[in-house]
C-alpha cells in the first residue's frame, strides 16, 4: 500500500509541475502579440453533428472544459470508489479526520466570500470557487519537502481532497444546474440503468462501459445537468472486483483508474489549465482588484481554507472524533492546512460554471484563484520547511 501511495503522490507531483508551466504559457500567451491568436484558437467552433439527431456546436474551450474533464471526474469517481471500499476511507476512524476537515475547509471559505459579496445576487453564484483544493499542486509543493513530511500527513492530504472533490461533485449537481430538458434526462436514464446492468453482471470488458458512458455524457449534456457528472455516474458503476471469461480475479475500476491517470495527470489538467489560466492583465489594476468577487476568492482560499481545516481538525482532534496523523505534529498539520488554500484547477472549473464570461470582473476573478492559490503555497511551504517534526518515529 506504501509503495502505491507513493507512486500516486509521484505523479500528482510532477502533474504540479507541468501545471505550473501550462499556467505560465497562458498568461504569456495572453499578455502577448499572441493575445489575438490564443483567443481565437479558444473561441474556435467545433460541430459534432449525426444527421438530424445529434448536434454539438461548442467552442473549443468548453469541449475541453465539458468533454475532456469529464474524463477528470471518471478518475476522481474512481478514486472516491476504491478508497471508500477498500482504501484510506473505507473505516470510520480513517473518515473521521479528513471528513471534517474537508467540511470546514468548505463552509468557512464559502462564509468569507459570502461576507465579501452579500447583496451582489451575481456575484454571489460564485460562493462555491474558494472551497476547492487542488490535490496536484499541494502533492507536488509537498514533494519538495522530501522526508521533513512523514507519510501519514500526505495520506491525510490525498483523503481531504477527495472529499473536496466529492464536495465539488454535490455542489455542481445542486446549485450550477441550467434548465432542464426533461427528455435527454430520460434518455441519460436509459444508459444509467444499463451501466447498472453491466455492473450487476460483474462485465469486465470496459468497451461497453465506454460506449454508454459515451451516451450517456451526450444526454447529460443536452438535459442541462453538467456534463462531467457523467464521468462520475459511469466510475462507480464499473466493478471493483469480478471475475473474468478466464476464471480470474481482476479489477476493472483499477485497471482503468491505471490507464487514464497518466493521461489526466499530464495532459488533460495540463491543457484545462492553459485554455482557462490565461488571464489578460492589461486592464488589470489594484482599483480593480478590490472588487468583492476577487477579494471573497484570494481571502476564502488563502484564509478560509486554511481555518477551516485547521480549526475543524483541531476541534475533532481535541474532542477525540479524530486522531492527529501518526509521526505528525499539530504544527505541521496546520501547515497542510494552508496548503488546501491551492484551489487552483478546481477553483478555476467551479469559476467558469458559476461565472460564463470573466470579462465583466475584467479576469481578476481568475487572477484571484491565481493570488489565493499561490499565497497558500508559498506560506504553507515556508511552515512546512522551518519546523521541526517528530524524531525516531516510522509509520
Amino acid at each position: 500500500m506504501k509503495i502505491l501511495v507513493k507512486k500516486y503522490i509521484k505523479k500528482e507531483s510532477t502533474s504540479g509541475i507541468i501545471l505550473i508551466f501550462a499556467t505560465i504559457a497562458a498568461l504569456i500567451l495572453n499578455n502577448s502579440s499572441f493575445s489575438e491568436y490564443y483567443t481565437s484558437i479558444l473561441e474556435t467552433q467545433i460541430t459534432f453533428k449525426v444527421g438530424h439527431i445529434l448536434d454539438i456546436d461548442k467552442p473549443l474551450i468548453l469541449w475541453i472544459n465539458d468533454g475532456l474533464m469529464a474524463v477528470f471526474f471518471l478518475l476522481i469517481g474512481l478514486e472516491i470508489k476504491r478508497e471508500v471500499i477498500a482504501g484510506h476511507l473505507s473505516t470510520p476512524s480513517k473518515i473521521a479526520l479528513p471528513a471534517i476537515a474537508a467540511l470546514g475547509g468548505m463552509i468557512v471559505p464559502a462564509f468569507i466570500y459570502f461576507i465579501f459579496n452579500y447583496g451582489d445576487d451575481y456575484s454571489l453564484q460564485g460562493w462555491a470557487i474558494p472551497t476547492a483544493t487542488d490535490i496536484a499542486f499541494a502533492l507536488g509543493i509537498l514533494s519538495l519537502l522530501g522526508r521533513r513530511i512523514p507519510v501519514s500527513l500526505k495520506i491525510f492530504l490525498m483523503a481531504l481532497a477527495i472529499f473536496d472533490d466529492l464536495g465539488a461533485i454535490l455542489i455542481i449537481a445542486f446549485f450550477y444546474t441550467n434548465d432542464l430538458s426533461f427528455h435527454a434526462i430520460s434518455l441519460a436514464g436509459i444508459c444509467i440503468l444499463m451501466l447498472f446492468v453491466l455492473n450487476r453482471f460483474k462485465v469486465t470488458r470496459l468497451g461497453f462501459y465506454w460506449i454508454f458512458g459515451i451516451l450517456l455524457w451526450i444526454f447529460v449534456l443536452k438535459s442541462g445537468v453538467h456534463a462531467t457528472l457523467a464521468g462520475i455516474i459511469v466510475a462507480f458503476c464499473i466493478p471493483l472486483h469480478a471475475v473474468n471469461e478466464k476464471r480470474k480475479l481482476v479489477s476493472p475500476a483499477k485497471s482503468l483508474q491505471h490507464h487514464i491517470h497518466y493521461w489526466v495527470a499530464f495532459y488533460i489538467l495540463p491543457l484545462f489549465a492553459f485554455v482557462n489560466a490565461g488571464v489578460d492583465l492589461s486592464n488589470v489594476s489594484i482599483d480593480k482588484m478590490s472588487n468583492p468577487t476577487a477579494l471573497g476568492i484570494i481571502f476564502g482560499l488563502f484564509i478560509g481554507k486554511q481555518l477551516g481545516v485547521f480549526v475543524f481538525s483541531y476541534l475533532a482532534i481535541k474532542y477525540n472524533l479524530a486522531k492527529l496523523p501518526k509521526c505528525s505534529t499539530l504544527a505541521q498539520l496546520y501547515g497542510v492546512s494552508v496548503l488546501t488554500g491551492i484551489g487552483f484547477t478546481m477553483s478555476l472549473f467551479i469559476d467558469s460554471l458559476a461565472f460564463e464570461n470573466s470579462h465583466q470582473f475584467f479576469y481578476t476573478d481568475k487572477l484571484g484563484i491565481l493570488i489565493g492559490s499561490f499565497l497558500s503555497g508559498v506560506l504553507g511551504y515556508l511552515i512546512l520547511r522551518f519546523i521541526k517534526g517528530k524524531r525516531r518515529c516510522s509509520i
